[in-house]
């Protein structure tokens, strides 16, 4: 049942203005305690009490609002506390794990590029912001009912495996690359750019190297081609820990062959002009530098490569929309991509860069070529191994330690990330994003495994919420606000839809384990009182539930036991 929108139709019968002038209107109040709804009366008169008073008698409440309170200027409205309880927890009941999901997306399809690491290099904790919250994205799309279509436009192609085949050449060991590739090659990078800073030739060389690879070089490319599939493997291992996954690995080097009807296509919608022996689109009127399509050495750029795979994902996928989940060092590539877009006829709204801010490290900013990486696996398996020592000194019993432990862990890391506003920096502090307390996800995790709990006695009792509810008895504050935030929750996932936030998720699921303690503490769940137990058991099975559903959109796993 959705209350907000049979009191805005009451109040648009009342006031007799318009519904979406009452929707912007309609506001929750800050304090529970001033009812669950607010409607300020302002524009219906000089004196806005009076007008409080007299839309207060005019309004029919709908059955599930229970009172109207005039408080000065505002008419508050209370909900009913039976009706709440009995249409949000009947409906989890019935729905289960499809509990927030809807058909807001149906016929419409969603292309989201995210995680993007650049091969034979490192997948390093920056690359896990755009990772996660591009699962994150897909995962909430997907519930809503689009069709969603996951791409890893991986850095497969470019001027650095020119450099990096050149070290390779020069210092390479094949026993060195078979142990352990990525840091191997990382190495060999950092080599080549400390020795190049003596020796600027091999700058040059690495240029030679890379034009040769895009001629087709036989040799080259065979090394590049391996390279490519040692970091896809490596990648691969470091998904399945994250539990992410892609409908497409399409990188830069799968559009080489589309550029020059790229190009082509452009020249033919828009205007573009030679500059110094490159063709460029001219963006000096849009306050932007130019777009560079092809160099003065006939090479292509990033943009000429984006500009491809838009090309080819619009005649694919026949997109509703393309996000980028790209960070904001970005913005100005982005802003550029979509302005020549639009200047060759497509539809801008069809395209959103969804940018988030860094990770601020306290050595500084980190750097491929100096050999300053935070590897993510690292700090996964740091992440893991301090659950397992959590789990060990507080639950020595439990079973399958080390699952836990890994879902517990790898949990702490992606929701320390998601559960900040992606446009805001990070910092990253090894004791905040590993904390297992406070608004964290073993906090939530935890939460979720004692309701388990608190169901695993309930059975012992042979105590089913099978047969009537009494929900008239669950109108306790601690009750009620506690169903309010599991009402919200689909109204939250649709938010994080609008905004490309899920931010809004993780904090809501915080809400829900900070309103289920303070239920947990007060309200006791099993009691000789036989009604009151089955309506608090069923609270407790739809708290669960939310909170798995919500975890589960987040890349999260929830353990039932901690």
């Amino acid at each position: 049942m959705d209350f907000r929108q049979d009191l805005i139709k009451a109040l648009v019968q009342a006031s007799k203005l318009k519904k979406e002038e009452v929707e912007i209107l309609l506001s929750v109040p800050p304090n529970p305690q001033m009812g669950d709804y607010a409607f300020p009366c302002f524009t219906l008169g000089k004196n806005a009490k009076e007008a409080a008073e007299k839309l207060k008698k005019k309004v029919n409440l709908p059955k599930s609002i229970a009172k109207s309170v005039v408080t000065g200027p505002y008419l508050n409205f209370y909900l009913d506390t039976k009706a709440v309880a009995e249409s949000t927890l009947t409906q989890i009941k019935k729905e289960k794990k499809k509990y927030g999901t809807s058909s807001k997306g149906k016929g419409k399809t969603v292309v989201i590029d995210y995680s993007a690491p650049n091969i034979a290099k490192p997948f390093g904790i920056g690359h896990l912001r755009s990772t996660v919250i591009g699962n994150a994205l897909y995962n909430v799309h997907k519930t809503l009912g689009y069709k969603v279509v996951g791409v890893n436009h991986l850095g497969d192609w470019g001027t650095q495996f020119g450099k990096l085949i050149v070290a390779y050449k020069k210092w390479g060991k094949e026993a060195e690359l078979k142990k352990d590739p990525i840091k191997y090659l990382l190495k060999l990078y950092v080599k080549f750019h400390k020795e190049a800073e003596t020796k600027e030739s091999l700058i040059d060389e690495g240029r030679e190297a890379f034009s040769k690879l895009e001629q087709g070089d036989k040799e080259l490319l065979k090394l590049w081609e391996r390279f490519r599939k040692l970091s896809l493997e490596e990648f691969e291992r470091i998904y399945s820990v994250l539990n992410v996954t892609f409908d497409s690995y399409n990188g830069e080097a799968f559009y080489l062959s589309m550029l020059d009807k790229t190009i082509t296509d452009l020249e033919a919608k828009m205007s573009t002009k030679m500059s110094d022996g490159a063709l460029i689109v001219d963006l000096e009127k849009y306050k932007m530098p130019p777009v560079l399509l092809r160099k003065t050495n006939g090479a292509t750029t990033y943009h000429t490569r984006d500009l491809a795979a838009v090309q080819y994902r619009l005649k694919k996928y026949k997109p509703h929309k393309i996000l980028y989940v790209v960070g904001s060092e970005q913005n100005l590539h982005f802003k550029q991509l979509f302005k020549v877009l639009e200047l060759s006829g497509e539809d801008k709204e069809k395209f959103q860069h969804v940018n988030f801010g860094l990770f601020r490290f306290p050595e500084g900013k980190m750097s491929t070529r100096k050999g300053k990486v935070i590897f993510l696996d690292e700090v996964l398996d740091k992440s893991i191994n301090l659950a397992l020592d959590t789990i060990k000194e507080k639950n020595p019993k439990l079973k399958n330690k080390k699952e836990v432990a890994k879902q517990v862990g790898v949990g702490a890391i992606i929701f320390g990330d998601l559960s900040n506003d992606r446009n805001r920096d990070v910092n990253f502090d090894w004791k905040r994003i590993l904390s297992f307390e406070g608004e964290t996800a073993p906090y939530v995790q935890y939460t979720h495994a004692r309701s388990c709990s608190i169901l695993r006695k309930a059975k012992e009792h042979k105590m089913s919420v099978t047969t009537k509810i009494p929900f008239d008895l669950l109108n306790l504050s601690e009750e009620q606000n506690l169903i309010k935030l599991l009402l919200a929750y689909p109204k939250i996932i649709e938010e994080v839809e609008r905004t490309e936030k899920p931010h809004h998720l993780a904090q809501h699921l915080v809400k829900i384990a900070q309103s289920f303690n303070e239920f947990y503490h007060k309200c006791p769940v099993i009691s000789e009182d036989a009604r009151q137990m089955k309506a608090r058991i069923l609270l407790v099975d739809s708290s669960r539930q939310v909170i798995e559903n919500g975890l589960g959109l987040l890349g999260i796993q929830a353990p039932e036991e901690m």
